[in-house]
């Protein structure tokens, strides 16, 4: 079995799969409004700068948290970006699950770097 090959049937197996396909489309219909393009890339970076504090062990502050909760509200009331951010979870969970189980598979709690 050449792994190379089975990497590429997993990959074509992702493209296809309805999560992708789903998030691919939300995705598109964001990038035609650039606005609410925008507000989500500001909701993600402000998200991703709270898990990196905490992964550094530190914790978000009050104010980090208050924001970032206001941020959610006002991008969730738009269908479109609450359905786009629906999607994108529903991929990374798949995703995540799809290294979990190779991490398991390989003897391992999960892959590094990942």
């Amino acid at each position: 079995m050449n792994v190379y090959d089975q990497a590429h049937q997993l990959a074509k197996a992702i493209k296809e799969s309805e999560e992708f396909k789903r998030y691919q489309s939300a995705e598109d219909m964001i990038k035609t409004k650039p606005d609410l393009d925008q507000m989500i890339k500001d909701f993600q970076q402000k998200s991703m700068e709270i898990q990196l504090k905490q992964m550094a062990g530190e914790q978000p502050d009050a104010e980090d948290m208050q924001k970032i909760q206001q941020l959610y509200g006002i991008v969730a009331m738009d269908p479109m970006a609450a359905s786009y951010m629906d999607a994108e979870m529903r991929f990374s969970i798949m995703m995540k699950d799809v290294y979990e189980i190779i991490g398991e598979a390989i003897g391992k709690g999960g892959i590094p770097g990942m």
